[in-house]
């Protein structure tokens, strides 16, 4: 029996969660785990961050996802074989079709000389950058795991003077025939794992894997325009894959920091630009901050709170755009504060003058008036 919890339980969500709710819970959960943020605690941090990954990778597809709400881990695991439960029975059959169309190496799995191959996972890495490194691109350096040639046993997998012995369950083969009814099926062998070998006395380096995880430098371009939740596929540097077969590939998720000014909507930048209380009255030209420097707006007289200002181009050129966004500045009046005796008395004559002025001073309140009599029916 599986000593696995349970996927829905790993990322925090219930099984009736959306597809979006999924991803979202696996990304708090790999930022949270990621090794490079714990390197008090790298090893347990890595172990939840790939079970984390695991959890994703079968709910996120919607076979496995399928598989998996049927039949439990059963349904989805791979080592689960010998005729019972579902694993073991879509594999069988998995190989009957293999066999008939000619499944071919590189795949999820396949064949080289009889022994099985399998594509290595795909692997997930989250960049945080600002708005700024995300308008205009960086070039960047991350580590990532990577797997080496073991030096000691020179990638065999055996331990010094001893060498890896044909399997004689499979005779090398990787496989093994099996009969189910009227049908014979081959299934991964259960003592060489599928590898055609056996090593009775492995590399204590390595522990018979042939190689060592280590620790990379990427060089990673960021480009121009890139928005909080792409991704980036860096093809090959993913896990390792078995059996000769091709690694999975590097998946970098972008994270965009919260701006102290603007606020991103697609290609747009939205900022609040507070304004005196005799600027919006009188009128006058403000300066405005942009993402490549300052800009001049001007204030037209009698300017209401909440009015939007919009410059062309000064927003962001997305990475499948053609021309660049605007950007919008909604006016925000202040209303003076901690005011002097002087200022009081004079802000008070100025009220008492606009009373006098009637309803060409206070447009906006004069229709407030009248419908709030229409409301209650004076």
């Amino acid at each position: 029996m599986s000593t696995k919890r349970d996927y829905y339980e790993v990322l925090g969500v219930p099984k009736n969660a959306s597809d979006e709710e999924i991803k979202k819970a696996y990304r708090k959960l790999a930022m949270k785990y990621h090794p490079d943020r714990n390197q008090g605690d790298a090893q347990g941090s890595e172990l939840k961050f790939k079970e984390g990954k695991e959890a994703y990778e079968m709910l996120s597809d919607p076979q496995k996802k399928a598989a998996y709400d049927q039949y439990g881990h059963a349904g989805v695991d791979p080592n689960m074989r010998g005729g019972e439960g579902f694993g073991g029975f879509a594999e069988a059959f998995g190989d009957i079709f293999g066999d008939i169309f000619g499944q071919q190496q590189g795949g999820r799995g396949g064949q080289r000389g009889g022994r099985q191959v399998f594509r290595g996972g795909d692997l997930s890495y989250a960049m945080e950058i600002n708005l700024e490194e995300a308008a205009g691109g960086k070039d960047a350096q991350i580590r990532i795991p990577s797997w080496d040639e073991c030096t000691t046993c020179s990638g065999s997998g055996a331990k010094a003077g001893t060498t890896a012995k044909t399997c004689a369950t499979c005779h090398g083969q990787g496989v093994v025939q099996m009969r189910q009814g009227f049908f014979s099926v081959q299934q991964t062998c259960p003592h060489c794992h599928g590898t055609g070998k056996i090593i009775p006395e492995p590399c204590g380096t390595c522990h018979g894997q042939g190689k060592v995880k280590n620790q990379k430098t990427l060089e990673v371009k960021i480009p121009a325009g890139i928005d909080d939740g792409m991704r980036i596929r860096s093809v090959g540097n993913g896990e390792p894959g078995v059996g000769g077969g091709p690694p999975g590939d590097l998946f970098i998720e972008i994270r965009v920091k919260k701006h102290d000014i603007f606020e991103r909507d697609g290609d747009d930048l939205h900022c609040v630009v507070p304004i005196s209380f005799t600027t919006a009255a009188l009128g006058g030209e403000i300066e405005v901050p942009t993402l490549g420097g300052k800009a001049a707006i001007d204030i037209p007289e009698g300017t209401q709170a909440g009015k939007q200002f919009r410059l062309r181009g000064k927003g962001i050129k997305g990475v499948r755009s053609s021309y660049p966004g605007d950007l919008y500045c909604h006016i925000s009046l202040e209303t003076p504060v901690k005011l002097t005796e002087h200022q009081r008395k004079l802000l008070k004559d100025f009220g008492e003058s606009l009373k006098k002025g009637g309803a060409k001073h206070s447009p906006n309140s004069e229709s407030w008036t009248d419908r709030l009599k229409n409301f209650f029916g004076a």
